[in-house]
């Protein structure tokens, strides 16, 4: 009994102090915040308190097109899949910087191409969303900045061995996407779903239309990745085409150069590519870099053919952000 009545004692201690604790503690916060209404507009701050970073809602254009092809932002669905891909793109600030440098390097390469075969410029931003203009490979290894497969390579005429992979040779590689759009477009009368046939495949967009007895992009169903796809191609179109609009602004020395070169044919072996760069005052690396789509650290060109080598000139390195 002698324990019992201590045990009990102690417990009455224990909840004294704990409702004296919690009565203080409302008092406390009763007193820092007298007239609190915990309504959201209790939050924002006036102008005299505006943070100076603010983040703000990214413009959606009035009009946008693809290709010559209207967008309907009318329907909320459209109009909401696009705010998304230009919310994501335009706060993504170090990458989407990045695009705009590579553009100014790779663009003047691939819009005259675009042209020559009668495909529309807006095409040359699907290559960002492709690639992010670099030499990627992916995880389902298409390569290059069109990121084409083996298989469809080789169907589109580039070469691919041990020594030559063209899917990297970004003139041939964008004659090679050419070609596939093309022919998706006069298989589907429209470059929009051209442009989804290209990231899903001309089977996958076939069963697509089929199944849901319907052949507009904008109102079909066709999964995460080529559902966002052409929303993505177009929130770059907006951005490339108004980056101050989005908050991007550039001197003209911040955004990459093209790269400067002559052109040197070969048809015969090139028993070591560093030799062969020394020979013209370069480096192995610099050869690389304008040759990406030279493999090996040679061209053994059994089959005698003549292959266009690009060599930079001399002065490029030094001199590429001189203005």
């Amino acid at each position: 009994m002698k324990s019992k009545k201590k045990g009990i004692g102690k417990f009455t201690l224990l909840a004294l102090a704990a409702i004296l604790i919690i009565t203080l503690s409302f008092s406390f916060l009763n007193s820092g915040t007298a007239g609190c209404t915990n309504k959201i507009s209790d939050l924002l701050l006036d102008d005299s308190t505006r943070i100076q970073n603010p983040v703000y809602q990214v413009p959606i254009p009035e009009t946008i097109d693809f290709a010559g092809e209207q967008v309907p932002l009318y329907l909320f669905d459209v109009r909401e899949s696009l705010d998304r891909e230009l919310q994501v793109n335009t706060y993504w600030h170090s990458q989407t910087v990045l695009l705009l440098k590579r553009a100014n390097r790779y663009f003047p390469i691939i819009e005259p191409i675009l042209r020559e075969r009668g495909v529309p410029d807006d095409f040359k931003y699907l290559a960002v969303a492709e690639s992010a203009l670099t030499q990627a490979v992916s995880p389902s290894k298409a390569v290059g900045i069109w990121q084409i497969l083996e298989g469809t390579a080789k169907e589109l005429g580039l070469e691919i061995n041990n020594e030559v992979d063209e899917r990297y040779h970004i003139e041939k590689s964008t004659h090679a996407a050419c070609s596939f759009l093309i022919k998706s477009y006069n298989k589907y009368g429209n470059w929009t779903m051209a442009a989804a046939s290209y990231n899903f495949g001309r089977n996958g967009i076939q069963r697509q239309m089929e199944r849901q007895d319907n052949t507009d992009y904008y109102d079909m169903v066709l999964g995460e990745e080529t559902g966002r796809y052409v929303y993505r191609i177009l929130a770059f179109k907006a951005i490339f085409e108004n980056p101050i609009e989005y908050g991007f602004k550039f001197k003209p020395n911040e955004l990459y150069p093209p790269l400067s070169y002559f052109e040197v044919q070969v048809d015969s072996a090139v028993v070591s590519l560093a030799q062969f760069s020394k020979h013209y005052s370069t480096s192995y690396k610099m050869l690389k870099l304008l040759n990406p789509w030279l493999r090996e650290s040679n061209l053994l060109n059994k089959a005698k053919k003549t292959y266009s080598i690009k060599i930079p000139k001399s002065d490029f390195r030094e001199t590429a952000y001189d203005k």
